[in-house]
């Protein structure tokens, strides 16, 4: 394999110098070392690469295959040997963030062109995790990174927790729904006789509680406008919904309206790509106009 990857190597800088004399000064090798190279190859396989029946050598059909595949086979290389060297300094081969669905996801994306920006050959994984107060993804395994966790941190070893801050959730119904005429505050107990509707499982929220389970926020949104249930989602997403008048919001007796959200990762699968985007998210300015950090 090794003299093929020298051929490959040569016949790239043949073909891009135009002469073995040019491409022998850019790869540091006489003309007759590289001539010799590629002849023994010729010779081991049984294939004519070059034809030097004129003043200046040129490609054969087989020899034009081998330098446009072998450009191909000699990207791949480097960027194995770069890939080898990056993950040496302590860069992760794919980095693994699962995302509340409470977090907004659109700051995202400035965070992920600066992050290839820097760092090109990590491979971002991002997956939502649709269910309120739901750490699974991280502590079984399917996340190195939990973006917006509610609740508090599981008690386990081998995990980490910084706070974003507190994010405030609304319950919310159409006006047109029968909780929105009933006194507030209202009770649990009065909430649970009429059908939430929810991303995901839910979480513990709607533990026992006859719920609509849709896929995402915007089928959510879509849904309780249509008076189909009652649902739990952070202010800045009703925001405008309330001030329509589309939505409106419930009281309940015992409910905090602020949970606290974490940013929390793997120890050991979280190397400088982890560290990136923590520190990353907390001094990124525009997700605190979501998250409250005052009283954090």
């Amino acid at each position: 394999m090794k003299p093929l990857l020298d051929v490959l190597v040569i016949l790239d800088a043949l073909e891009k110098e135009g002469s073995f004399a040019a491409a022998s000064a850019k790869l540091f090798k006489t003309p007759s070392a590289l001539s010799y190279t590629i002849h023994r190859l010729e010779s081991d396989l049984n294939i004519q690469l070059l034809d030097r029946s004129g003043h200046r050598a040129r490609f054969t059909p087989t020899g034009q295959m081998l330098l446009e595949k072998g450009r191909e086979v000699l990207h791949i290389a480097r960027e194995l040997e770069i890939r080898a060297v990056k993950l040496q300094q302590g860069w992760e081969h794919t980095l693994r963030l699962a995302v509340d669905s409470t977090f907004p996801v659109a700051q995202l994306s400035p965070l992920i062109a600066a992050f290839y920006q820097q760092q090109p050959l990590t491979r971002l994984r991002f997956t939502l995790t649709p269910s309120l107060l739901d750490w699974r993804p991280l502590t079984e395994g399917q996340a190195d990174l939990l973006l917006g966790a509610l609740g508090e941190p599981p008690p386990l070893s081998g995990y980490d927790y910084l706070p974003l801050g507190e994010l405030e959730l609304l319950l919310v119904v159409s006006p047109q729904h029968p909780l929105a005429a009933r006194r507030a505050p209202l009770s649990w107990r009065t909430l649970r006789r009429y059908r939430a509707v929810a991303t995901g499982e839910g979480g513990a929220l709607f533990a026992d509680q006859e719920t609509l389970t849709v896929c995402d926020a915007a089928g959510q949104l879509a849904l309780l406008r249509m008076g189909l249930g009652w649902g739990c989602l952070p202010r800045y997403q009703v925001q405008g919904l309330l001030e329509s008048g589309e939505l409106v919001s419930l009281v309940v007796r015992g409910l905090s309206p602020r949970q606290r959200a974490w940013i929390a990762w793997n120890d050991a699968a979280c190397g400088l790509a982890g560290k990136w985007w923590r520190e990353s998210l907390l001094a990124n300015s525009a997700i605190f106009t979501i998250y409250h950090t005052e009283i954090v």
